[in-house]
């Protein structure tokens, strides 16, 4: 990037109007688009740019001249330093209906859809203490804020806690986080404080050395709690001693495991789970309404599931409503995970056949139906548009329904044209990114068209937002 002017680095008099990827808002002075740093829809600003392109720039807030009405004081701490929680300074309910805008946005520009049928987006149940799994990293390059630079020799530049955006090796130590439920911090806090008072060093992210590496921390509505302290160059008794303190300091921890990362990246994937206590996984209960039993899912170390535990049920509940079941359908549940979807409907349909192109989420979904005594559903592991072949419909016959729930990089168009090829008379798709299911649904209106909209807040605090749609096969087809 070039070298902004200093007669053109200073805007005033901009009237923030909307919202935009990362969580910032939006302006424009003449034809110029400006992505501001956490301003709000609705404020009057002045702003400095500190990155231009030719027909937009990124800016900060250099004065705030009038406060939008959405605006709100931040309850955390870490606020504006930390990269999660970036929509903390908007009410709730006006981070809901720029939410809701985002998703309809999306879908009438990208999409081509009728959006006059959406529903109002569903809030979440919980705003605070919503994630069931977080992760740490401990290093010993600290990032220190405007606070820190008073004394700065005699500050202790180890941390645990989050990656500072844009910087991969600079980690913002976390007194306090708002996203998951106690016992968290606390667990946080006393094995940092303990690897300090015992010296066990902290991980270097440039040059690859030191003990301590990543904290992961998953809790679940039945009050089971997994820990996993995963080390890189520790001495057989620095772990020892670092696991025996967490069993020692937190008797409730249901499993209690280690790994041993040594590689270049944070993955697990392919590490060698340690179980030190306890039993190697947790369970996960979700409750359904419609009266059958709660449902039962073991969760692994390595193991996906929703983070918004609550919202999940509510976000499945309404994948369910829209399907529309009678009870004697075959679904297809595509990009099925752990099949927690596939699961959570296999009692209301005939048969349900699951795909996923990782193996290992394949075994859960299998071992989730043999806990909950479901016999009903198939599930297979592959890349979707190998698998999803006219033999293997015709081997596991047509779906009635499709269910889709893709990653943010929605479908590939492979399996867009294999669902086009199918026909079922309803697909249901379930989306964290509108973008990508606009551009996918755009696609699929080949034979398709979109009658039910309804958005669902998994991740209050941020700009992320999950969405449903359904779309029913053409009557003219």
């Amino acid at each position: 990037m070039k070298k902004i002017p200093a007669d053109k680095k200073y805007i005033e008099n901009i009237l923030v109007t909307d919202t935009a990827e990362g969580g910032k808002g939006v302006g424009k002075v003449d034809e110029l688009v400006l992505f501001i740093e956490k301003a709000v829809p609705g404020d009057l600003v002045d702003v400095e740019l500190f990155r231009k392109k030719k027909n937009f720039a990124e800016a900060k807030v250099s004065r705030l001249l009038k406060p939008s009405e959405y605006r709100t004081e931040p309850f955390c701490p870490h606020f504006g330093v930390c990269g999660g929680c970036k929509w903390q300074h908007m009410t709730y309910e006006s981070q809901l209906q720029f939410k809701q805008k985002s998703v309809l946005d999306a879908l009438e520009r990208m999409g081509k859809v009728d959006v006059s049928i959406a529903e109002p987006i569903l809030a979440s149940y919980e705003t605070r203490y919503y994630r069931n799994k977080l992760e740490f990293t401990f290093s010993n390059k600290r990032w220190l804020t405007d606070g820190d630079m008073v004394g700065l020799e005699n500050q202790d530049m180890n941390a645990l806690g989050f990656h500072v955006p844009l910087r991969f090796d600079k980690i913002l130590n976390i007194e306090v986080c708002y996203l998951q439920s106690s016992p968290s911090n606390e667990i946080r806090n006393s094995i940092r404080d303990f690897a300090l008072s015992e010296n066990i060093s902290f991980y270097d992210l440039r040059n690859h050395e030191g003990a301590l590496r990543n904290l992961i921390i998953r809790t679940s509505t039945t009050g089971e709690l997994m820990v996993i302290v995963v080390f890189a160059y520790a001495s057989d008794e620095e772990v020892q001693k670092t696991m025996t303190h967490v069993q020692a300091s937190f008797p409730q921890i249901t499993s209690l495991l280690y790994i041993l990362n040594q590689k270049r990246n944070d993955t697990i994937f392919d590490q060698d789970i340690h179980l030190f206590s306890g039993r190697d996984f947790i369970f996960e209960q979700m409750g359904d309404v419609a009266g059958a039993e709660d449902l039962r899912f073991k969760i692994g170390p390595k193991s996906f599931y929703q983070t918004n535990s609550l919202q999940a049920h509510q976000l499945y509940l309404i994948t369910r409503e829209f399907a529309g079941f009678k009870g004697n359908e075959l679904v297809y549940d595509l990009y099925t995970g752990a099949g927690t979807i596939a699961n959570f409907i296999a009692r209301h349909v005939k048969e349900v056949v699951g795909v996923e192109y990782v193996p290992t989420a394949i075994e859960d979904a299998v071992i989730n139906s043999g806990i909950n005594n479901i016999s009903n559903t198939k599930f297979f592991a592959g890349d979707m548009k190998d698998v999803l072949t006219p033999e293997f419909v015709l081997e596991h016959g047509k779906p009635d329904v499709i269910i889709t729930d893709p990653p943010r990089a929605g479908m590939h168009a492979d399996v867009v044209a294999r669902i086009l090829e199918i026909e079922a008379p309803k697909v249901v798709y379930v989306s964290c990114n509108a973008a990508t299911q606009a551009r996918d649904i755009a696609l699929l209106g080949e034979k398709y068209e979109v009658t039910r909209i309804r958005p669902v807040d998994m991740f209050p605090h941020t700009q992320h937002v999950e969405n449903v749609v359904l779309l029913e096969l053409k009557h003219s087809l």
